[in-house]
C-alpha cells in the first residue's frame, strides 16, 4: 500500500513539473510570435533599403538604388509593397545612366500560388516611369539581365491590375536602326471609346525615315492566366504601313500571339530594318496573312495579296535553328507579271501604284541596295541591274523557299508555269532547280551566289530547250518571219556584288543552236545583202518561206566579253557567217554577218551586215566604207568598159554551198548545247511534212525581174 502511495506521489510531482515546462515554452512562443507580428506589422522598412539594393545589384550585375521610402503591409494573404525612387542602372557596356527610373511603385503579391511555384501580382501600379532601352549592333540588350535572355520574348508574371501613369520610353535599336520616343498609359477603365485600357504611342525614325507606333489593348483589370488579352498594333515606317490585331494567349507573355496582319509598302526589302528578315526587292505590295507566335517561331498562313501586278499567296515560317534565324516558305502566284521579276535582281520596279511621297531612300535589300531610278543607271543604255548586293543581309539568316507561278505574262513574254527552290545557308544562296515552261520549250538550270567574302562569286548554268523562235519576232502576215526550235546553254562564272558587275567579269561559254526551221525568204535574201530580190520580196509582202537548215552561234566569254568562236546561219538561199564580240560590261554589240548567196544575183552589195549599238538600242546597218568601195569599183568599171558594165561589181554568181549542219550540231553538243533530244532527221533536214527545203521561185510579177 505504501508503494502505491509513493508511486502516486511521484506521478503527481512529475506532472506538476511537465506542466510548468509547457507553460514556459508556450509563453516564449507567444512572445516570439507577437514580436514577429509586431515586426511584420510595421510599415517603415527603410532600414532594409541598403541590403535589398545590394542583393539586387549583385544578382543583376548593375546598380540598383532605392532612393525613396520603402513600406510594406505583410499581414495579409496578398502583402503589399510600396517603393519610392527605384532606379536600375545600365550595364557597363551601355554607358552611364539608368535603364529604369520609377518615381513610385506599388505592387501586391498572392502568397498561396507561391506554394505551387506561380507568381501572381493582383496589382502593379507605376507612376513617373522612365525607360531608356538600348540594343547595340552586336545584339546586346540593356534590359536583359543575362546573355541567355537577350532576344527572348518579353515576359512578366500574371498581373491582374496593371496601372501606368506618366510613362515614357526611349528605345535605340542599332541593329534595326530604330530610334523611338514613346508614351505609355495603362488604366483599369477604358481610356477611349473603343474600349482600350492600355496604349503605347511613339514616334521617331527607322533608318532615317519617319517612324510611328501605336499599340493598344483592353482595360488591364480582371486579367486571368487562361484568358487571352486583345491587342492592336499600328506601325508606320516611312512609306511602309503595317496593322496587326489579335490576342496575347497568356497575358504578359509575348511568346504566344495569334491574329491577323495587313501590310503595304513600296518594297518588301525595306522590311529588313523593321523585322530583321531578309526579303528580295519587289515592286509596291499589299499583303495580308494570319499569324501566330510560339516562342521564337513565327508562322504566317493564308498569305494573300499583290506584289506589283502579280498575285502572291502561301505560307511562311520564321524560326531559330541552332541560334540562327531561318525562313521556310511555300509561295505561289497564279498570275505572275514578268516585269515584276526584274526588281528581284536589283532592277527598277514596275510601278503599278502611285509612288509614295518623296522620302529619303533606305539602303535596302536578292537583297539589293536600290538607288533612285535616275541614279541607278550610269547611262541610258544600261540594261543589266547594277544595284549592289547587301552581303551582311545574306549572312543574317538562312532560308528554304519554294516558289511556283502557274502562269507568267508580261508584254510579249508568256510562259505556262515556272518554279524555283531557293536555299540560303551561311551567306551562300543557291537557286536549284530553276524551271520555266513555255508554250513551246523550257528554261532550266541553277544559280549559285557565294557572299562569304567581299568578292561575291556567282555561278550560273542555264539551259534553253526547244524554245520557239516565232515568239521572239512579231508577225505581220499569216506566217511568222522565223520558225524553229532554239537550244541554248550559258555556263558563266563572275565576280561582283551586282548583276552588272558579275556579268562584266564573267568567264565561260554561251552557245545557241537552231537545228532546223523556216525563215521568210525576204529576210534570208537580206542576210546575204541580196538587195534586189530581198527588197522586192519584203516590199511586196511576199509570204513565201525557205529552209533554215541550221543556225549555230558559239561564244567564248572572258572578262565579261563574249567573243564569237563560230556563227553560222544556213538557209536555203543564203549562208551567213558571223564574227565579233559582245561586251557585257559596256553592254555594247559589235557583230558582223557576212552572207554568201546560193543562187545568182544581179544586185548584191558585197559588205557585211553590222550589228552595233547597245543592248537597249541595237542598230543594224551596212559598212559604209565597203559600200562606197563597191560603188567606186562600179564607177571605175563603167569608165573602162562602158556604162552598162557598172552593174558587174554587184553581180553574184551564187556559188555558196550548204553548211555542214550535222558537224555543226556535233560541235555545239560538245560545247554544252542541249541537242541530245534532237532527232537525227533534224540534223540538217526538215521532216517530210515540213515541205520542200526551198519554195519554188515564181515568175517575175508586174513586169519586173527579181534578179
Amino acid at each position: 500500500m505504501d508503494s502505491i502511495e509513493q508511486i502516486a506521489a511521484l506521478a503527481k510531482l512529475l506532472g506538476r513539473r511537465v506542466g510548468r515546462a509547457q507553460t514556459i515554452f508556450g509563453g516564449l512562443a507567444l512572445v516570439g510570435l507577437g514580436a514577429t507580428l509586431l515586426f511584420l506589422a510595421r510599415e517603415n522598412w527603410n532600414f532594409l533599403r541598403g541590403p535589398i539594393a545590394g542583393v539586387a545589384s549583385a544578382r543583376t550585375g548593375r546598380a540598383v538604388r532605392l532612393d525613396g521610402d520603402l513600406t510594406a503591409h505583410l499581414l495579409s494573404w496578398t502583402p503589399e509593397f510600396r517603393i519610392g525612387g527605384l532606379k536600375i542602372g545600365k550595364p557597363n557596356w551601355a554607358g552611364p545612366g539608368d535603364v529604369a527610373d520609377v518615381q513610385s511603385a506599388r505592387l501586391q503579391l498572392r502568397l498561396l500560388p507561391l506554394l505551387v511555384g506561380q507568381v501572381e501580382l493582383p496589382l502593379v501600379e507605376l507612376k513617373g516611369m522612365r525607360l531608356d532601352l538600348l540594343r547595340d549592333k552586336t545584339g546586346r540588350e540593356s534590359w536583359a539581365l543575362d546573355a541567355k535572355s537577350a532576344g527572348q520574348p518579353f515576359k512578366l508574371p500574371l498581373i491582374s491590375r496593371f496601372l501606368i501613369t506618366d510613362g515614357r520610353v526611349r528605345l535605340v535599336d542599332q541593329t534595326r536602326k530604330i530610334v523611338l520616343n514613346g508614351q505609355v498609359q495603362a488604366n483599369e477603365r477604358p481610356i477611349s471609346a473603343d474600349g482600350r485600357g492600355f496604349s503605347l504611342t511613339g514616334d521617331g525614325t527607322l533608318n532615317s525615315e519617319k517612324f510611328q507606333l501605336t499599340a493598344t489593348g483592353g482595360p488591364l483589370i480582371g486579367i486571368k492566366r487562361d484568358r487571352p488579352y486583345p491587342f492592336r498594333l499600328d506601325v508606320q515606317a516611312g512609306a511602309t504601313h503595317a496593322l496587326a490585331s489579335g490576342q496575347i494567349l497568356r497575358p504578359f507573355d509575348m511568346g504566344g500571339l495569334t491574329g491577323a496582319l495587313t501590310i503595304n509598302g513600296p518594297d518588301l526589302a525595306r522590311l529588313y530594318d523593321l523585322t530583321a528578315i531578309t526579303l528580295p526587292n519587289t515592286p509596291p505590295y499589299t499583303l495580308s496573312a494570319q499569324f501566330e507566335r510560339h516562342g521564337a517561331r513565327y508562322g504566317f498562313t493564308h498569305i494573300a495579296g499583290k506584289v506589283g501586278a502579280s498575285d502572291l499567296g502561301g505560307d511562311m515560317t520564321i524560326d531559330k535553328v541552332q541560334g540562327r534565324r531561318r525562313m521556310t516558305a511555300d509561295l505561289v502566284s497564279e498570275h505572275l507579271n514578268f516585269p515584276d521579276l526584274l526588281a528581284l535582281l536589283g532592277g527598277p520596279p514596275a510601278r503599278t501604284a502611285p509612288s509614295p511621297a518623296p522620302a529619303k531612300r533606305a539602303q535596302i535589300s536578292l537583297p539589293m541596295s536600290r538607288k533612285p531610278a535616275a541614279a541607278a543607271r550610269s547611262a541610258d543604255h544600261r540594261l543589266l541591274p547594277d544595284a549592289p548586293l547587301i552581303r551582311d543581309r545574306l549572312g543574317a539568316m538562312d532560308a528554304d523557299v519554294r516558289f511556283r507561278a502557274n502562269s507568267i505574262r508580261g508584254g510579249a513574254f508568256t510562259a505556262r508555269r515556272g518554279s524555283l527552290t531557293l536555299k540560303l545557308q551561311n551567306s551562300v544562296m543557291t537557286i536549284d532547280p530553276l524551271d520555266v515552261e513555255f508554250a513551246q520549250g523550257r528554261l532550266s538550270g541553277h544559280i549559285g551566289i557565294d557572299a562569304r567574302t567581299a568578292s561575291v562569286r556567282t555561278d550560273a548554268d542555264v539551259t534553253l530547250a526547244n524554245i520557239g523562235l516565232q515568239g521572239f519576232l512579231r508577225s505581220t502576215g499569216p506566217q511568222p518571219p522565223v520558225e524553229g526550235l532554239m537550244q541554248a546553254r550559258a555556263r558563266l562564272t563572275g565576280v561582283g556584288d551586282s548583276v552588272h558587275k558579275a556579268a562584266s567579269t564573267a568567264n565561260g561559254q554561251v552557245v545557241f543552236v537552231v537545228p532546223h526551221g523556216r525563215i521568210r525568204q525576204s529576210f534570208a535574201e537580206l542576210l546575204g545583202v541580196n538587195v534586189g530580190r530581198g527588197l522586192f520580196l519584203l516590199l511586196s509582202k511576199d509570204p513565201r518561206q525557205t529552209d533554215m537548215r541550221c543556225a549555230v552561234a558559239q561564244f567564248d566569254v572572258k572578262g565579261g566579253v563574249m567573243t564569237a568562236r563560230q556563227v553560222v546561219i544556213d538557209t536555203g538561199v543564203v549562208t551567213s557567217t558571223g564574227s565579233g564580240s559582245i561586251d557585257l560590261g559596256a553592254e555594247r554589240l559589235n557583230l558582223d554577218l557576212k552572207g554568201q548567196t546560193k543562187h545568182p544575183e544581179l544586185l548584191r552589195i558585197w559588205t557585211p551586215i553590222q550589228i552595233r549599238g547597245t543592248f537597249n538600242k541595237p542598230t543594224v546597218g551596212l559598212d559604209a566604207g565597203s559600200v562606197a568601195a563597191q560603188g567606186g569599183l562600179a564607177l571605175g568599171v563603167a569608165a573602162l568598159l562602158g556604162p552598162l558594165t557598172a552593174i558587174l561589181p554587184f553581180v553574184s554568181p551564187g556559188l555558196a554551198k550548204d553548211a555542214d549542219c550535222a558537224g555543226l550540231m556535233v560541235d555545239a553538243k560538245h560545247a554544252g548545247a542541249p541537242v541530245k533530244g534532237i532527232k537525227a532527221s533534224a540534223l540538217g533536214h526538215l521532216s517530210p511534212s515540213s515541205g520542200p527545203r526551198t519554195q519554188p521561185r515564181t515568175a517575175p510579177q508586174h513586169g519586173h525581174s527579181t534578179k
